[in-house]
């Protein structure tokens, strides 16, 4: 996006963003929001965000996460800014429930509303913005077959054999491996993984479950049971977070994702560019990405059972490990390559610039 526009990046401060800054060559802008409903806070990001547009004078915004679309649709949206653009990759509000839920769905409704397009990075979220009547039809749009950046085939190849050895970090030697990669949470099936895991190390030997990622104790925390195990079967390891998930996914066997709701994610797209065959919960965007008995296993949400038992399926069937294992990657490289995913924006971007819609 560097070549044809002047791209400025605006997030909360941290290491990140510096990131961004050095990596993309891009300017950045630090305003600081919060991920927890905060009214104050959140007024002072509002505020903030405002008084910057005010003085960069953007012709697009385009926002990704629920809080920054809030925060900086509104913010365009008062600024005037003709063309306000978010990505919804993900809705939180699926799986909250009483006031919190209510309050979710204003928030979505505002910032929906305040959008000129909407651009939902699954088929799937697609129609539950449609069904639940969060927007109009003539505002979404999903591009290219999803996801929110696509995905670097290159750089996730499993052929690149320089990774280190993370089998003997761990002490995985001769070891079948189930990998997880994510936020350590309850609506991300961690619960479910546990049981089925503690479960299935019980009838079989030299099996280990690597989980990558953050506990978040605050937000969405797993259950004391689920603690429990971790910290007591040895079979089970947790890293915290990874920048380079790659020697991980190099080493493992299966992937599993047993999440309760997802935009499009990401981490089965990785998983699947390495030829890594899957285990995903049967909802919208994991069932885009995929295809049961094709290149991984579909499994009912929250069901700890079905869980268990696809993971003893990949166990027990080694040539149906195989042949998933192969087909994993060629449907990744054909339908979400990266270069393509960036050619579809930039053809949205100047077709909104050159016909100047408008939805005010």
């Amino acid at each position: 996006m560097n070549n044809h526009f002047d791209v400025v990046g605006i997030s909360s401060s941290g290491k990140y963003l510096n990131d961004i800054n050095s990596q993309e060559g891009v300017r950045t802008i630090e305003v600081n929001m919060s991920r927890k409903i905060s009214p104050i806070m959140d007024l002072v990001s509002l505020f903030n965000m405002i008084i910057t547009l005010l003085k960069e004078k953007p012709q697009i915004v385009h926002t990704h996460t629920p809080k920054a679309g809030i925060i900086g649709m509104l913010a365009s949206w008062i600024c005037r800014v003709p063309i306000r653009l978010h990505t919804v990759a993900g809705l939180p509000v699926m799986e909250a429930t009483g006031s919190k839920r209510r309050v979710l769905l204003i928030v979505e409704k505002i910032t929906y509303f305040c959008a000129t397009k909407i651009y939902p990075n699954s088929y799937g979220l697609m129609n539950f913005i449609l069904e639940r009547k969060l927007t109009c039809s003539s505002k979404l749009k999903v591009i290219g077959h999803g996801s929110s950046n696509g995905i670097d085939t290159k750089f996730f190849d499993p052929t690149i054999n320089h990774f280190e050895n993370i089998k003997k970090k761990y002490h995985l030697e001769n070891k079948f491996i189930f990998l997880f990669i994510g936020r350590v949470v309850s609506d991300k099936g961690i619960n479910e993984l546990i049981y089925a895991f503690n479960k299935i190390s019980k009838e079989y030997e030299n099996i280990s479950l690597l989980l990558i990622g953050p506990f978040e104790n605050n937000l969405n925390p797993i259950s004391a049971e689920s603690f429990k195990i971790i910290n007591s079967n040895k079979n089970i390891q947790s890293t915290g977070f990874i920048d380079d998930v790659r020697p991980y996914l190099a080493c493992c066997d299966v992937f599993v994702l047993p999440t309760y709701r997802e935009g499009f994610p990401n981490v089965l797209l990785q998983a699947c560019s390495m030829s890594v065959p899957c285990i995903a919960t049967d909802i919208n965007g994991c069932n885009e990405i995929i295809t049961n008995n094709f290149n991984g296993l579909l499994i009912k949400s929250k069901d700890k059972l079905d869980l268990y038992h696809a993971m003893k399926k990949y166990l027990s069937d080694k040539s149906l490990l195989k042949k998933l294992s192969m087909n994993s990657r060629k449907d990744i490289c054909k339908k979400y390559q990266r270069e393509n995913f960036h050619h579809f924006l930039l053809e949205e971007y100047k077709e909104l610039l050159k016909s100047k819609i408008n939805y005010n």
